[in-house]
């Protein structure tokens, strides 16, 4: 298989930990025949500083010209001027509403070798294994109007949460597949209490669970899961969330595995489908992007000790959700959790003096594994 692979490393640990999860890749050739080509664009801060935007129009030419994209981070300090027209993480939302990108998949696990690196008890992380689903094209971060203005009662800035019924249906829909082929639990997070898109919300997925009798659905207050994620978080399958909450509550959920930099996530501009029989969404069409949660980092940028897993993980994910590849993505998984297990450790999950491993060690540790 012919495959073309747009990389947009950003900024900050991004192109670090990118250049590690192409390593992985031509792993993953070497061992199962495909051939991967890589075109770089330039995307977030440096591309401002180079182009004078965060997404050149030859770096969305470059996306639209390839299978898949392979994200990093944007943004740091630099670039941190609230008076900035524009900003790095510009970029990235251009490129999420661009191309459609409506359903963000963040798996949550926790490794058994990772538990001592966890902030909470070892008997709370017994069995957690979710997705959260984002929806990612609207809300607040699209709404309009989305300005800043200043009288002579002083500066006011308003930002506008707008959902429309397609788009909670869709992200929705990806919701209950996902839990279709997993353990058929489904839980939709709102604010209905007091807010109105809260209440369509609610309204929207109730008669959409009525299409999936097999799945449990379990409508929760946002705020009180955030109080449960960290409580029982094993009581999560899918969670299915609007914009804003599913990015708070992600980055919340990301420290029960021990750190941030574990953390895959895919994005995706179409339903993938499960059924009973086949626990694997099958194919989800072209146009996806992947990037791990993780930020820029800017304090450890440059220095060789940024963790490249989950940048390795959604690239797994890139390989099972773009191109129907489970053997590749089970290799690539499997490797990471093989490598745990062998005691590698990056400075973020180390939990000794002296045991952590560098960037680069890791993604060879990982790639040595799959192929063997």
């Amino acid at each position: 298989m012919d495959i073309r692979i747009a990389v947009l490393g950003g900024d900050g640990i991004g192109p670090e930990v990118t250049a590690e999860s192409v390593k992985i890749l031509d792993a993953i050739e070497r061992r199962f025949d495909h051939t991967f080509s890589f075109v770089m664009g330039a995307c977030g801060g440096r591309a401002i500083d180079e182009f004078g935007t965060p997404l050149p129009e030859e770096t969305l030419d470059i996306v639209k010209g390839c299978d898949a994209v392979l994200f990093g981070a944007v943004g740091g300090p630099k670039w941190d001027d609230p008076q900035a027209e524009t900003r790095p993480e510009d970029g990235i939302l251009t490129l999420r509403k661009d191309l459609d990108l409506f359903a963000n998949l963040r798996p949550v696990k926790v490794y058994p070798q990772l538990i001592d690196a966890s902030p909470l008890r070892p008997e709370r992380l017994v069995g957690v294994d979710m997705v959260i689903v984002r929806e990612l094209t609207s809300g607040l971060y699209f709404g309009k109007p989305k300005k800043r203005w200043a009288n002579s009662r002083g500066r006011s800035a308003v930002d506008t949460l707008t959902y429309r019924e397609r788009e909670v249906e869709r992200v929705a829909r990806v919701g209950f597949e996902i839990a279709r082929g997993r353990r058929k639990r489904l839980h939709s997070l709102d604010k209905m209490n007091v807010l109105e898109t809260g209440r369509l919300w609610r309204e929207i997925v109730t008669e959409l669970g009525v299409e999936y009798p097999d799945v449990e659905l379990i409508h929760m207050l946002a705020d009180n899961a955030a109080m449960q994620l960290v409580t029982n978080p094993a009581e999560f399958d899918v969670v299915v969330t609007e914009n804003t909450f599913g990015d708070i509550l992600s980055d919340e959920a990301a420290v029960i595995g021990g750190s941030m930099g574990m953390l895959p996530s895919a994005s995706l501009s179409s339903i993938p489908k499960s059924n009973n029989t086949n626990r694997r969404p099958r194919r989800a069409g072209k146009r996806a992007l992947y990037e791990p949660i993780h930020g820029s980092a800017p304090d450890i940028a440059g220095q060789g000790v940024a963790n490249p897993i989950a940048s390795i993980l959604s690239t797994a994910m890139m390989l099972r959700y773009s191109f129907a590849l489970d053997d590749e993505a089970d290799a690539i998984e499997s490797a990471v959790a093989a490598v745990l297990v062998d005691g590698a450790r990056t400075p973020d999950l180390a939990t000794q003096p002296g045991e952590a491993i560098g960037t680069s060690d890791m993604g060879d540790a990982i790639a040595g594994r799959i192929i063997g």
